[in-house]
């Protein structure tokens, strides 16, 4: 494309007095964010399309209310993002999301992360002006890995769309109508998909959480360490959440370069094995029938030998290699590059099926 017909593409516009440039597809919320200016929004998302269903991102647009996430920048737009009237306007709107909310913030495993809680904060809404019926459902989902609370369930849609739109699944969506509408999947039987997690990842407040992490510590008392997922070569980017020396939670981190934030079900929900009473902690060498303990050292060297007197004894072909699709690329390379040159037998494979 030429620097013209760039320029062509371009559009110009104010937010709150400020003039600033962008793409003519790009969003009034995209363009606000990126600015520097913060629009509160709770079912907007990077990573999924936007459908305006909170209109918590009320913006005033040549006077117009409108929202700002799905309207897209157009030459010469006036866009006022905090004037007291759309300042009204959200707060009335997030009011009358908590009004069928449950004010049960001190035991939820969201607080602290839950945008609905720092929104209610941010606007000083202690008790919601609106009343009238109330959402209770009685069942539980007894799906193994996802806690669903549908009662804090905000209709915002985000679970349904990065299921349906990045993952590819499909396997919830709306149900019913007015307000009986909730999020379930078909016929309203226990969720059963490939529990990847991603609806949890982007769910604003506690109506999707890990079965495994509740009671298990507030998000600002937990130690975060980032590190690389053990399960796979691709080497997706985690979050360790550690409490009392226990991983507790597994995150990753949304701008990752590997993963962008998305993770499998073995990489999001796997991770109890490593606290395990059953793993080994040292190398155990077969005497008598019995496995003993034993140092590093004494295992390799243990473990050379007897490759060597098999070798001697059986010829080369009389030893295999089995690797795993756990390793990286270059630990598979030198594991083979083992069989075949130190060994001398292309007996080798590997399992990449986990």
């Amino acid at each position: 494309m030429s620097d013209f017909e760039a320029k062509k593409d371009l559009v110009t516009l104010r937010i709150n007095g400020i003039t600033v440039q962008a793409s003519s597809g790009e969003t009034v919320l995209t363009v606000a964010r990126r600015t520097g200016i913060d629009i509160p929004a709770l079912c907007h998302h990077p990573k999924i399309s936007s459908s305006g269903a909170c209109r918590v991102c009320l913006v005033e647009i040549n006077g117009v209310p409108m929202t700002s996430c799905t309207t897209h920048a157009e030459d010469k737009m006036e866009v006022i993002t905090n004037s007291p009237y759309i300042e009204h306007l959200r707060r009335d709107m997030i009011d009358l999301i908590l009004s069928d909310h449950p004010n049960d913030c001190m035991v939820c495993q969201k607080t602290g992360e839950c945008e609905l809680q720092e929104l209610a904060y941010k606007y000083g809404i202690r008790n919601p002006i609106f009343s009238g019926e109330r959402r209770i459902y009685s069942k539980k989902d007894g799906n193994p890995f996802i806690d669903r609370d549908m009662e804090k369930c905000i209709l915002c849609g985000r679970c349904i769309k990065i299921c349906d739109e990045v993952q590819g699944v499909g396997a919830i969506d709306f149900a019913y109508k007015g307000f009986d509408t909730k999020v379930c999947p078909p016929f309203e039987k226990d969720l059963n998909c490939e529990f990847c997690g991603q609806c949890v990842m982007v769910c604003p407040t506690g109506a999707l959480t890990g079965k495994a992490w509740i009671g298990k510590g507030r998000y600002w008392k937990i130690q975060e360490v980032d590190t690389t997922c053990p399960y796979c070569g691709i080497g997706c980017n985690i979050t360790l959440h550690i409490s009392d020396n226990r991983i507790v939670r597994v995150t990753s981190p949304e701008d990752s370069v590997v993963n962008k934030g998305l993770l499998c079900v073995k990489g999001r929900f796997g991770y109890e094995f490593v606290s395990s009473p059953d793993r080994l902690k040292t190398p155990l060498i077969r005497k008598d029938n019995e496995l003993h303990p034993a140092s590093w050292e004494e295992a390799l060297s243990y473990a050379a030998k007897r490759f060597l007197e098999i070798k001697e004894t059986h010829g080369p072909d009389a030893i295999a290699g089995l690797s795993s699709a756990r390793c990286t690329t270059e630990d598979n390379y030198l594991f083979q590059k083992f069989i075949r040159v130190a060994i001398g037998t292309n007996n080798v494979d590997h399992c990449a099926r986990l």
